[in-house]
């Protein structure tokens, strides 16, 4: 649903999202695209009113649009960071611009932002790109025991197949830091654990791994904060497979 109050009560579950670009065809066009996908959407027209919604309520990202009158994203990001007292100063922030030429993407990336979307978008790398730097809903298991075992066919089988994920996850989260320079290298090793955390019921990362994979392959670099997200399923797991013996 798109939502335009300030103030809108927030239900569990719900990612609240500013959409903020000077072009009314544009908003309408990620308005509806996000709403249809769950997404409570608030729209800005120019920088200014971007900013002082995102001072007076929390957003869970913000898609800014590089050319707005009034400010364009970066100004109105660093107003945002430097105002501790703001709702939305420690949001996710994304940058939009129909034209991101290698050093635009590196400025804004050095400015910031979790990542860059070029319109016109497709609302596949859109969603991709959010669910690389915000996470995947709650609602998704970290290990999810009836589909490990109908996957492995029997418990033991499942134990195994687990023990030898958990000696890939501490090898993969020792290398992350390195495949930041490689991101050819890093979209095949997520290939691979796809396939590792379905026969092993690890939901939760598989999924994260999915978006992350698409992401990378979209942007073709690997975006800090989305790789931070990463890092985060990626240790929950660890800890969820340790537990479990």
């Amino acid at each position: 649903m798109s939502q335009d109050l300030h103030d809108a009560p927030r239900a569990s579950g719900e990612r609240h999202l500013l959409v903020a670009d000077d072009d009314p065809s544009t908003r309408q066009f990620l308005a509806g695209a996000l709403a249809a996908h769950g997404y409570v959407v608030a729209l800005a027209q120019d920088g200014t009113e971007a900013l002082e919604m995102a001072r007076s309520r929390r957003f869970d990202a913000l898609l800014l649009d590089c050319r707005m009158p009034r400010a364009g994203a970066v100004e109105v990001l660093k107003a945002l960071r430097a105002d501790p007292a703001a709702a939305s100063s420690a949001s996710t922030a994304l940058a939009t611009s129909a034209e991101v030429p290698a050093p635009l993407r590196a400025s804004l990336l050095s400015e910031g932002f979790a990542g860059v979307i070029e319109k016109p978008c497709r609302v596949a790398s859109l969603l991709e790109a959010l669910a690389a730097t915000l996470g995947l809903d709650d609602g998704t298991r970290i290990l999810d025991d009836a589909a490990g075992l109908t996957a492995a066919g029997d418990p033991h089988t499942m134990q195994a197949l687990r023990q030898l994920l958990h000696a890939e996850l501490l090898d993969l989260s020792g290398a992350l830091d390195r495949l930041v320079d490689a991101p050819a290298e890093l979209v095949e090793r997520l290939h691979r654990l796809r396939s590792a955390c379905g026969f092993c019921g690890a939901a939760r990362l598989g999924a994260q791994a999915k978006v992350l994979q698409g992401h990378v392959r979209e942007t073709r670099i690997v975006v800090p904060g989305a790789l931070a997200r990463f890092r985060v399923e990626l240790d929950a797991t660890l800890a969820a497979l340790s537990a479990a013996g």
